[in-house]
């Protein structure tokens, strides 16, 4: 029996890669139903000052479709307490590189008052979207497919 029924996870997963795998893979050996929560294009340009390679739809399709995933959703807030309240999780899970963050410290805090854990798991060493951008050299427009 796994420790969670149902965990969160939330991130942008631009450019996916082995890490965001790892990640979401790690959640889903420790919850019954993960849901996964995609940053949309406009949240990431307002806290990362970024706009994503893949747009929102795109990067929520691919998310969709990965074997751990049970439900992927468009995230419009970095505040987990605001996605507990939509979609009411008993576990959130995070990078271990995130340990000790104000912003998480916070966030312990204040879904500990709703019963709610936060689980650090193993980050996948020199791997990120921004080194991979970097790499590829890719223009900052978004990329999506169109629907025909």
């Amino acid at each position: 029996m796994k420790p969670y029924k149902i965990g969160y996870t939330q991130g942008v997963y631009d450019m996916f890669h082995i890490g965001h795998l790892n990640l979401i893979n790690q959640a889903k050996a420790l919850c019954d139903y993960l849901i996964v929560g995609v940053n949309s294009d406009q949240l990431v340009e307002r806290y990362k000052n970024k706009t994503p390679v893949i747009c929102q739809e795109d990067r929520r399709t691919i998310v969709e479709n990965i074997k751990a995933v049970d439900q992927a959703v468009i995230a419009d807030t970095l505040d987990k307490t605001e996605m507990l309240q939509a979609l009411g999780f008993n576990a959130v899970f995070i990078g271990d590189d995130w340990k000790g963050n104000a912003r998480w410290i916070r966030t312990e805090e204040e879904l500990r008052r709703f019963g709610v854990d936060v689980v650090y798991l193993a980050h996948t060493p020199d791997i990120s979207s921004t080194a991979l951008r970097k790499a590829t050299e890719q223009t900052s427009s978004t990329a999506c497919v169109e629907e025909t």
